[in-house]
Order: structure tokens, then sequence, then C-alpha cells
């Protein structure tokens, strides 16, 4: 079966603290760099099949908070805002399409159009972006991290229908906290591509889907 070409990316990655190595969840680390936080439990790769109780978490947080170098970091709605502001310059900058986003309390969800920029690359200009911006409007510090190092989550989207899987999942997670739905102006409306209305049937992506058995 042919490759898939990916279309778009979905990246994740988490304020200071969050989503430690051995995560009871799972996560996506081999290693762990910190022996004080080793002690709290195994390192598990991957999103483990059966997902412990939200108290166990908690307390496993709550353990971790006692360890770390720094508090844990979390963002408020006034933080919340800032970093949306200074996605929206990366994105405008960089010419990036955006279909959704989500900033959460202590991790960011977004979905970028593929774009020659790698994954990782995308994921370093919106930390680094929005970490000056909370710098500039004195939200943060320069005495603790902003985010938790390394280049967060990568998932590879090559098809519409996982894309709009996507974006629903990522417009539903600050409503399952309770925050309001979020917003931003640098979002654009998906509108199937690269299955758009008037698209080519015999481009480079059709043919693969074609040829996979996935073009109707």
């Amino acid at each position: 079966m042919p490759h898939p070409i990916v279309i778009a990316r979905h990246l994740i990655w988490t304020a200071y603290g969050w989503w430690l190595p051995n995560d009871p969840r799972g996560s996506g680390s081999k290693v762990i760099r910190n022996n004080v936080i080793g002690d709290l439990g195994e390192i598990h790769f991957g999103r483990k099949k059966i997902q412990p109780a939200s108290r166990d978490v908690r307390r496993f947080y709550e353990q971790a908070s006692m360890m770390l170098r720094h508090p844990l970091l979390t963002f408020d709605a006034d933080a919340r805002a800032e970093i949306g502001e200074a996605f929206a310059g990366v994105i405008r900058n960089e010419r990036y399409t955006c279909y959704a986003c989500a900033v959460m309390p202590d991790h960011v969800h977004i979905l970028i159009r593929k774009h020659k920029h790698l994954a990782e690359e995308m994921i370093e200009s919106l930390k680094e972006a929005s970490r000056l911006r909370l710098l500039t409007v004195k939200l943060r510090t320069n005495s603790q991290p902003t985010w938790t190092a390394g280049g967060g989550w990568k998932a590879f989207l090559d098809h519409p229908d996982e894309v709009k899987r996507t974006i629903d999942y990522i417009n539903r997670n600050p409503i399952e906290i309770g925050l309001p739905p979020q917003r931003w102006a640098f979002v654009s409306e998906y509108d199937g591509w690269p299955l758009h209305p008037g698209h080519n049937p015999n481009s480079p992506y059709v043919q693969r889907l074609r040829a996979a058995g996935r073009y109707p």
C-alpha cells in the first residue's frame, strides 16, 4: 500500500512540569532524566490502554510538584489570551494555515496544514513566541520555564476525515473542563483540502488515495 501523504499536523505540548515521562497515563518519553521523579513510578512509552482514575493522576502530580525544580505551571485566562496573540503572530508571519487551536491551562493543541517547516520547527516557533509574549506582558519571569522541554507530540494526518475528527476533538477540549469555547481569529475554517470542492481528481494526493482504495 502506498505511504500516505501528510496533509496536516496535530501538535501538542505542555506547560512546565506536566505530562512527565512517568505520567501514570503513559507518555511519549523513553527515558527519565531526573532521578528524583523516577521514584514516582516506572515509565510507560505510549498511552496506556487502560487509563488510571483522575484521582491517581492528581495524586501523582501532587507528589511531583514537591520534587520538581520549579512549581508546576498553569495558565489563567489572561495568560491563555496572550499565548493566543503570540500564536497569531507566528501563524501570520510564517503563513501557516491553522484549522483548530485550544490553549488549555496546562497544555496546547494546535492543528496546522502541512507546510515546508517540520512539526518540530512549528512547535519551537510557537513555544518561543508565546514565552517571549508572556515575559513582555509580565505574566511570566525568566526564573521559571514556561514550557516543558522537548518537541512535544506530533500526529500526522493524511485524510480530510482525520482532520475533521481532530478539529472536533481540539474544539471540545476547553468545554470538557468547564471553560468556554475558544474562538481564535487565526483559525481558518476547514474546507476539506485537499479534497475541497473543485480539487484536481488526478492530483498526486488523489492518485495515492485511489491506489489505497480511499477515494470514491
